[in-house]
């Protein structure tokens, strides 16, 4: 990424993308909804407030066709959106390949993040829709199961039998969602390295994470963990900054204009700092996934590692020439005998 810096508006470009088709959507959906008529809703004018409710009454159209034009409509937002994001984690993942491969003992190589656009939008864009499909298909059911169990819930008066079938096939629908994630990053990834299809990538890559189980959890867990830390430091140190600007430059916290609290501004620029960490910060978890993916292929193809960048290399051969311990070589009893031989038989040289 020091290298790369163009990688670091990938994010951003997505990030925009996404929110531009949400606004489309929006203006889709009320123009959708505007096909019924606009009439008052009867016993809700009240003369002396000035005010009156108002409904759509469903003349053009059944309203239940029209809920089920709304279903459509979301479950389409939710594919675009996910294709938009797989997109991004896609090239990602292949200027991390790029790189990795390119490298070697000797030199860094260079991420190749038009390569990644090129294969993103053109070779395997039909691999990212079905993929980013799947998602938006699992988390539609994830929801529209969590109206359902709300509503159940509801309708029994919050009795605990039906609370607790509720949590559990919410419970049930969260890891489903979190399993498909995690097997459609890892075909990315894999398909980033082997231009495979959706299919064939999704089902080696998953056996190569089972082969390599251990090496890919801790990857992850050590990768969550520095995000985390890095997204709470993130925003301790802009409301840090916030506080100490209202109240010794501004003087917003002191003056005679003073805010009536400090809290309102506190959770804005939480809630805005925490989203900007979570769009750039999220290059570091795709680009990890994807160097342990060329990691582990490199290892079964030739047995021990024979690219990846320079720093790589040069830890791997401190590690090689650290010196061998008494237990390692089987205990201190069996090299202090092998010691004392090899002395006796100098001895007799002498």
């Amino acid at each position: 990424m020091a290298d790369t810096k163009r990688i670091v508006a990938l994010p951003v470009i997505y990030f925009f993308a996404q929110v531009i088709v949400v606004m489309v959507w929006f203006g889709a959906m009320i123009c959708i909804w505007s096909i019924g008529d606009i009439v008052v809703k009867s016993g809700t004018v009240n003369s002396q407030a000035g005010y009156q409710l108002k409904t759509v009454n469903f003349t053009k159209i059944s309203e239940g066709d029209m809920y089920i034009i709304a279903m459509v409509m979301f479950f389409g937002l939710l594919w675009i959106l996910a294709f938009l994001n797989a997109q991004q984690s896609f090239i990602v993942m292949v200027s991390g390949a790029s790189y990795y491969f390119t490298s070697n003992a000797e030199a860094d190589g260079h991420a190749d993040v038009s390569s990644g656009v090129k294969m993103a939008w053109v070779n395997h864009v039909g691999s990212i829709a079905f993929g980013s499909f799947i998602i938006a298909l699992v988390e539609f059911i994830r929801i529209v199961v969590a109206t359902i169990t709300e509503q159940a819930t509801k309708a029994s008066g919050n009795n605990p039998a039906v609370k607790c079938i509720s949590c559990c096939a919410n419970c049930i629908m969260a890891c489903i969602e979190k399993i498909v994630d995690y097997i459609n990053k890892a075909a990315y990834a894999y398909m980033a390295v082997s231009g495979d299809n959706f299919c064939t990538s999704a089902w080696n890559g998953f056996m190569l994470n089972m082969k390599h189980a251990l090496e890919f959890a801790w990857a992850k867990i050590l990768a969550e963990l520095f995000i985390f830390t890095g997204k709470i430091s993130l925003v301790a140190i802009n409301c840090g900054f916030l506080y100490l600007t209202m109240k010794y430059f501004t003087n917003d916290l002191t003056g005679p204009d003073a805010v009536s609290s400090i809290y309102g501004p506190m959770f804005m620029t939480a809630l805005l700092t925490y989203v900007a960490a979570s769009v750039f910060l999220g290059l570091f978890s795709n680009t990890i996934l994807s160097l342990m993916t060329c990691l582990t292929i490199d290892i079964d193809l030739n047995g021990e590692p024979k690219y990846g960048p320079k720093t790589f290399h040069d830890s791997l051969d401190c590690f090689k020439e650290k010196p061998k311990n008494a237990i390692a070589d089987g205990g201190w009893e069996k090299t202090n005998n092998g010691n004392d031989q090899e002395d006796k038989a100098n001895n007799e040289m002498a």
